[in-house]
């Protein structure tokens, strides 16, 4: 016989089957929790169900089941009792503050430059009314005087995004969001598509910086949502990208009273009215079938199904910003979203508040120095004939390293191996950003200067009489050839010349002859490096690749990590192309066909245009390389150091090329333990490469026989662009 314990867990159980009584309007429901001060995250987690659908609840997209039907039904019950909906006219009660959220925080997002802003006005509280539930605004308490210019991030429980960032709309109007959400979208045209998203999606993210701004919506249209709302399955256009101004869809968002930017309707376009107040009216659309996301840096998450690109571009989203454009546009924007230009300050005088900037960020457009700027610019125009070829000594070349080493200097010891072996450095450019002053103001020209390397900016200086072994590439040029003479340099190469002067005890001095400097500086990319670098970590981790494994473990974890998720894959080569694509924006070259030389183009506006900053990234990733050949050489040659020249004995380990941030090495194995040096406690030699999935250190990136590199060589190609798959 069933014991009475038995018996009444079986009932419990029949009843969490039946249907409770009726449950509260989405409205009410939705106000008790804020009255609670609790988050959905924090009712998702007490219920055993995600916040997507508490999201969903409060909207009255969908209803709630059984089992957390009834768990849910006894939570707004005892709510209601604490928290009676007040009566018509009274004052509605202030919601206590949000407690902490029992699940893992979601960082919210922002999107563009912000605008100056006025202190926050409260916002209206909806109650429940009488007839049918439906929500009315009641006024709020008067303000406080002199409130604070800015609030903290809104949290994860913003009721304003419950349904996440993002919605991917499929043909018969359904719109997939984060954590499987599914909205069903009744518009039929692009205007009703952006008035319903801004009133009823609640899609959006919040500001990364306190004086940023939010995020708009973001709707993804696959090809059958892209036919059913009358655009065209590709676009005409294809050097403007963008639908004719007499298309009908464009006619139909004019006559709504939408705009569009001055980029027009194509793969990304943003439809908006101008904003009420704070209230931004933006909603940001891309269109698959129009190339919206770019095999180069997504591979082929544009072909996936609606719901599994919506959880891809959400873990984006997440971990880096909501994607409004290419990775490179979306690279460029996360950088002015952690460091906005201009924040609210009290004016002391009137008692107003104005738009102040932000200390640390860009605030200005500035114009680069002559040297920084690429021939198209005015500043170049005004100085040289149109045709004139620039020389070293007239044009700053921080490039990255492309390299081969000249087979006659092969050593006897290093054909006697019988492999090469390529290393990676992950993400160079964005280790080389970690820590790096830039500067913030415009260039200040200087005649005969003491170099400082505390001091960014572009130096002209004769480094020609550094010699370096000519089985490494020199540091100091993209193709790696001794310089003949003065040349521009960043600060990082004039630094590491210093260094190497002083580690080798070189007869040589560093002497500017001019430069241009900027005196106000700062490490404007750190917030972006960590964002970045912990996107790119937690995605190597989902995949497989944690930094707790031993040498042995990474090399076979990262040998297998791309068979994994093909949409964390796709968010991997997202995040790493939002890396290049976003240093590349700093020097972004005009574009169109009805450009001339001479003249400005739009990107020279913006404050985030900086040629220099790009430079001094750039000229550290490449010195960082250069930095670990030589720690490399210097841990593996049998003998000291000479001194008075950068030169290694014969036993040193140097490398065959150099291409950006692979470098390929003669080895006697296969595998990049064989030929990386190690102490004798199983270590990584000090500063030489290391293994790991960290920024900065190394992966394998590929293996091939010597005399497959030596033939490559010899026909003046880079074993290091084809030493991945073999294919020339």
């Amino acid at each position: 016989m069933p014991t009475e314990n038995e018996l009444f867990g079986a009932v419990d159980a029949l009843l969490e089957q039946v249907p409770a009584d009726e449950l509260p309007s989405p409205v009410e429901r939705r106000r008790l929790r804020e009255a609670a001060g609790l988050s959905q995250a924090q009712v998702a987690h007490a219920l055993g169900t995600r916040r997507e659908a508490v999201g969903s609840w409060e909207a009255g997209q969908r209803e709630p089941r059984p089992p957390q039907r009834a768990a849910y039904a006894r939570l707004l019950e005892g709510l209601a009792q604490r928290f009676p909906a007040p009566a018509p006219g009274d004052r509605p009660v202030p919601a206590a503050a949000p407690a902490t959220p029992a699940g893992p925080p979601v960082t919210p997002q922002t999107s563009e430059t912000p605008k100056p802003q006025e202190p926050p006005a409260p916002a209206p509280v909806a109650s429940a009314s009488a007839v049918g539930g439906v929500s009315e605004p009641v006024a709020a308490p008067a303000p406080a005087p002199a409130p604070a210019p800015a609030s903290l991030p809104p949290g994860p429980g913003d009721a304003r995004f419950a349904h996440g960032p993002l919605g991917v709309l499929d043909g018969d109007g359904s719109l997939y969001c984060t954590g499987g959400l599914v909205l069903e979208c009744p518009a039929a045209t692009v205007p009703e598509l952006v008035a319903w998203t801004l009133a009823d999606a609640r899609l959006g993210a919040g500001r990364l910086h306190r004086s940023g701004k939010d995020f708009d919506p973001l709707i993804v249209l696959t090809a059958a949502a892209a036919e059913r709302l009358g655009l065209p399955d590709h676009l005409a256009d294809r050097r403007a990208m963008r639908l004719p101004e007499d298309h009908k869809v464009v006619r139909q968002i004019a006559r709504a009273k939408w705009q569009l930017t001055r980029r027009g309707f194509g793969p990304w376009a943003r439809v908006y009215r101008p904003a009420l107040g704070q209230q931004r009216q933006c909603v940001q659309l891309a269109v698959l079938p129009w190339g919206a996301l770019d095999t180069r840096a997504w591979g082929s998450a544009g072909d996936l199904p609606p719901a599994e690109l919506a959880r891809v571009l959400s873990v984006y989203a997440a971990r880096v910003l909501t994607p409004r454009g290419s990775t490179a546009v979306a690279g460029l924007e996360l950088m002015t979203a952690l460091r906005p230009p201009t924040r609210a300050v009290e004016d002391g005088s009137t008692g107003t508040w104005v738009s102040g900037p932000v200390p640390g960020s860009l605030t200005a457009a500035v114009d680069p120095a002559p040297p920084e700027a690429p021939d198209e610019h005015p500043v170049v125009s005004a100085l040289f004939a149109r045709h004139h070829e620039r020389t070293p000594d007239e044009v700053l070349d921080e490039e990255a390293f492309d390299w081969v080493r000249d087979t006659g200097l092969l050593t006897d010891a290093e054909c006697a191996r019988q492999h090469v072996v390529g290393v990676d450095v992950n993400t160079a450019f964005l280790a080389a950003a970690n820590r790096l002053v830039v500067g913030l103001s415009g260039p200040e020209h200087v005649r005969a200067p003491r170099f400082d390397k505390q001091v960014p900016g572009s130096w002209l200086v004769d480094l020609s009489g550094i010699e370096i072994d000519p089985r490494l590439p020199s540091p100091f040029t993209p193709h790696g050839r001794r310089p003949e003479g003065p040349a521009w340099y960043a600060t990082p190469t004039v630094a590491y010349a210093a260094e190497l002067i002083s580690q080798f005890g070189l007869p040589v001095e560093v002497r500017p002859v001019e430069a241009y400097l900027r005196r106000e500086a700062g490490p404007y990319l750190d917030p972006w490096y960590k964002r970045l670098a912990e996107a790119y970590k937690a995605t190597m981790a989902d995949l497989g690749v944690t930094s707790d494994l031993s040498p042995q473990q990474f090399l076979d974890a990262m040998a297998g990590h791309k068979a994994g998720d093909p949409g964390l894959v796709a968010v991997l080569s997202a995040i790493k192309s939002t890396v290049k694509g976003g240093i590349g924006k700093l020097r972004e070259r005009p574009q169109g066909a009805r450009y001339r030389p001479g003249e400005r183009w739009p990107a020279l506006e913006r404050a985030t245009w900086r040629p220099d900053i790009r430079a001094a990234v750039i000229s550290a990733a490449r010195v960082n390389m250069h930095r670990k050949l030589v720690r490399t050489a210097l841990a593996t040659q049998s003998g000291p150091a000479p001194s008075g020249s950068v030169v290694f004995g014969e036993d040193a380990l140097l490398p065959v090329a150099v291409l950006s941030d692979c470098v390929v090495y003669p080895s006697s194995g296969p595998s990049p333990l064989d030929v990386l040096p190690y102490d004798a406690a199983g270590k990584p030699a000090a500063g030489t490469f290391r293994l790991g999935v960290s920024p900065g250190m190394v992966k394998h990136e590929g293996t091939q026989p010597l005399f497959w590199a030596v033939e490559l060589m010899e026909d003046q190609h880079n074993p290091a662009r084809h030493i991945k798959d073999g294919d020339v």
